[in-house]
């Protein structure tokens, strides 16, 4: 049995091809997400090995500087890293030395004044030399270190970006001001930033603590331990010099390695499971080819089954044979799936360095445990699939069997089918209409399961939809194409089972791309007018990578011509009512011609009074209304009260919170600062733009933008997640396409007889060719139609789940990208029936006829 088993396999070369590929290609992207989310572990931690060579301690202030959020500057500290500290902590019996470090966000412009490298990478910290004039931790490839306000340093890969040597002239910003300086020397370094892509600028200690935090003012201080101190022996006693609380932080340098350990692992994990769950979908797609190859190719060796259970067979031995060939063909596969998804791996690290060309690269990683679960998987996969048909396999009956060619499937089995489709799919949507109708978060796990059983009742009730489906394109198709448009229409519903496991693999891919599309369309659209629709300035400015800007940049931006209003928007974050909450604040005399407020009670002119405006979510959260009175704990600790001087419509831009900016300097000179609104005489002008980013000194790092700016940028980033989501279910399209090309393969190979007919009674080479290219079109669009339905039906569910973080949300559905999904599906299925029906036109007649 198990010989004649590896005969078949054999003997089916061409039939198995496609069952094969779709394996290999399911396998290889498991294997290849593994190589490459392990390569990636490996690189990364490469890279930051060195990063806390030279520490044994670091102290940390976490409100320093213009990267802290809103929320860290508001928490205050009693301890602020001085000079003074790093000679306290110098005096440390267990110190060795003692170093404060100054770091920050500098961007540095090329010569054509454009930035270089990705904002968020961007750093600068301070020169420090020893006795020598060298810094052990930046050496001088080229030049020397900066001494004086108007020198700086670059690394290597920055100078050689910008095009720069040493005594050129570079300019260089930060949060605001711009510095145009002399580049004195060119480092080597191993610092990530500069490993990693990023741009590295030194400064001199004081020009650096002037431009990145304040005179005098380190971001942290780095300790190194005397011999026979321990880092944790060091550290305890940092602890009981300093005291630390809140904002200040204490590590050696072991909880920093591991640290970083800890979250190079967690991306890397991340980012496996995020792959892994697109191979698996591809591999589930695979399920459905392989199944349907196995139920035919078993259905074409009916006589040859039951002559081996006339001569003695076991229906055991049926199955056993059937699955023999399954795991032979899952292990070859799977095999081929391995090498593949190395080459896969290495791919896909090309691709990043390509596109990155800082991010860190390593030799590929091929762990035992990624050779072992591809093989695994490959094979477990292909014996499941194939269970099912192996054991129908067993249930054909010797005598019967010997006068049949093909067993047709009880209309019984699809009564049962039905009945159980029905049902589930009614329970998926009752499940999936429950949650979305909660409208928050409570609602996410009842669509999570409806979803999964709306999903496979519509699978399991394919072929009953198949045949009313089809049947609305019938008439059309038989007009346009004639007769072979006919046939092709009977062809695709004379087996409803074949067709609905056909059109299964394209209605996964469509399903998936078409929900994706649809929620992308509403949030973005729910964004754009979150933030647009409430900002009536014709430009906003802010630092590129978020930050907070300077105080200086505001005052700048009033002076520059063509200014007619402008505000300051800035965060602080107050207890209001005993609760930590975001508070927005904002130029009282200009809030009306900068923003529009959409008012529910009360007057955004209360502002000017001193008054607080909250949000509709945020006034039913503390259970005010306009005149109410909220006890607020200010960023100073003090406290006091002020007055709802109005609710207003919530607002992506404006926050949760409102108050006038003159509110906010009595508690916090120096709050948060996120942009800048300005509004021109003449509108929204080039002219104006150009001097708002003359008034900045045409710093790199902060951009002006206009409301259709804004919207571009939030576009695309949805346009970027959506595309990347799409090139990962690449791999299952492509697996749906075999499919199709496996099907009409083995149709065309079990009705040669019919096809010789045809061919007999006058029906033409291209006649045939056309028939076969109808039947797959047709099937192709039937599942991707389905498909897009049950997409946009998933969206709006998920879409109801998210209105609670995003106040009006609306499904939108964006009828000209799903439409054309439905015409590349067609394409899929004229490319995928381009052999098949070749080889249909190709058979011979008389050949055909005779097929027994």
């Amino acid at each position: 049995m198990y010989r004649t088993a590896l005969r078949n396999v054999l003997a089916h070369k061409g039939r198995l091809l496609m069952t094969a590929l779709a394996v290999m290609l399911g396998t290889a992207f498991v294997a290849g997400t593994m190589v490459f989310s392990d390569t990636f572990g490996k690189a990364m931690r490469e890279n930051n090995s060195t990063s806390y060579s030279d520490v044994s301690v670091q102290i940390v202030d976490k409100a320093a500087g213009a990267t802290a959020s809103a929320k860290e500057k508001s928490e205050k500290s009693p301890v602020t890293l001085t000079d003074a500290t790093v000679q306290q902590l110098a005096a440390l019996p267990g110190t060795a030395s003692a170093r404060g470090v100054v770091g920050g966000f500098t961007g540095v412009a090329d010569k054509s004044g454009t930035l270089i490298g990705r904002p968020w990478t961007a750093r600068g910290a301070n020169f420090a030399p020893g006795p020598d004039g060298k810094d052990a931790r930046y050496p001088m490839a080229e030049g020397q270190g900066p001494k004086t306000g108007k020198e700086i340093a670059l690394d290597r890969k920055t100078a050689d970006k910008g095009g720069y040597k040493v005594g050129d002239t570079v300019r260089v910003g930060s949060n605001g001001p711009v510095l145009e300086a002399k580049l004195t020397g060119i480092f080597t370094t191993d610092d990530p930033v500069a490993n990693s892509g990023g741009t590295l600028t030194l400064f001199d200690r004081a020009t650096a603590q002037q431009l990145l935090l304040e005179p005098g003012r380190y971001s942290s201080i780095v300790l190194a331990a005397k011999p026979g101190t321990s880092e944790t022996a060091l550290r305890d006693e940092v602890n009981q010099k300093l005291r630390p609380e809140q904002q200040i932080d204490v590590r050696t340098g072991a909880d920093l390695k591991a640290e970083d350990e800890r979250l190079v692992t967690k991306s890397s994990e991340s980012m496996r499971t995020m792959l892994l769950a697109f191979a698996g979908i591809s591999l589930f797609v695979g399920i459905f080819i392989i199944a349907n190859t196995f139920t035919m190719l078993i259905a074409q060796r009916t006589k040859e089954l039951a002559l081996l259970r006339a001569v003695g067979a076991s229906r055991k031995q049926v199955t056993a044979s059937v699955l023999v060939e399954a795991l032979a063909i899952g292990a070859i596969s799977a095999a081929a799936g391995l090498l593949a998804g190395v080459g896969i791996g290495a791919g896909l690290q090309s691709v990043v360095a390509s596109l990155d060309d800082g991010m860190p690269t390593a030799s590929l990683v091929i762990k035992p445990l990624t050779v072992v679960v591809t093989l695994v998987v490959g094979v477990l996969v292909t014996v499941l699939s194939a269970l099912l048909p192996a054991v129908r396999a067993a249930r054909i009956a010797p005598v019967a069997a010997m006068s049949s060619g093909d067993q047709p499937v009880s209309q019984k089995s699809l009564v049962v089918r039905n009945a159980i489709g029905s049902v589930l799919a009614a329970a998926g949507i009752a499940l999936v209409a429950f949650g979305a109708s909660k409208g928050n978060s409570d609602g996410r796990m009842p669509v999570a399961i409806g979803a999964l059983l709306a999903v496979l009742g519509v699978f399991v009730l394919l072929p009953l939809l198949s045949r009313p489906v089809i049947a609305l394109v019938g008439p059309a198709i038989g007009k346009l194409f004639g007769m072979p448009g006919k046939l092709a229409r009977q062809n695709a519903v004379r087996n409803p089972r074949r067709t609905a496991a056909t059109a299964a693999a394209l209605t996964i891919g469509l399903t998936l791309v078409s929900g994706l599309t649809v929620i992308g369309a509403s949030v973005a659209d729910t964004i754009d007018r979150a933030v647009t629709s409430s900002m009536k300035a014709d430009f906003l400015v802010a630092a590129a990578n978020g930050m907070s800007l300077s105080e200086q940049v505001p005052a700048e931006i009033a002076k520059a011509p063509g200014v007619t209003a402008s505000s300051p928007l800035t965060s602080v974050f107050w207890d209001l009512n005993g609760t930590s909450k975001e508070v927005t604040g904002v130029n009282a005399d200009s809030l009306a011609k900068l923003l529009s407020v959409t008012m529910k009670s009360g007057s955004p002119t209360a502002a000017g009074q001193g008054q607080l405006l909250v949000d509709d979510e945020l006034a039913k959260k503390l259970g005010v209304t306009t005149g109410s009175t909220v006890n607020v704990t200010f960023g100073d600790e003090t406290k006091g009260s002020l007055t709802v001087g109005g609710v207003y419509e919530k607002s992506g831009l404006l926050g949760g919170a409102l108050v006038a900016n003159s509110e906010i300097v009595k508690h916090e000179p120096q709050p948060y600062l996120r942009n800048v609104l300005v509004k021109g005489a003449n509108g929204e002008t080039d002219a104006l733009k150009k001097a708002l980013k003359d008034a900045t000194g045409a710093n790199p790092v902060i951009e002006v933008k206009s409301r259709q700016d804004v919207r571009n940028d939030f576009s695309q980033t949805i346009t970027f997640a959506l595309n990347l989501m799409y090139g990962l279910l690449a791999m299952s399209v492509i697996v749906a396409i075999l499919g199709v090309i496996n099907t009409l393969a083995m149709s065309v190979f079990e009705r040669k007889r019919e096809i010789g007919m045809l061919r007999a009674i006058g029906l033409d080479r291209s006649g045939i060719k056309r028939m076969v290219r109808l039947e797959s079109v047709v099937i192709s669009v039937f599942g991707a139609g389905i498909g897009i339905l049950l997409g946009g039906f998933m969206a709006w569910a998920i879409n109801g789940t998210l209105k609670s973080s995003l106040p009006g949300l609306a499904t939108v559905v964006p009828y000209g990208q799903l439409l054309l999904f439905l015409a590349l599906a067609g394409l899929v299925g004229l490319v995928a029936a381009f052999w098949p029906a070749r080889r249909a036109s190709k058979l011979d007649i008389l050949a055909s006829i005779k097929t027994d």
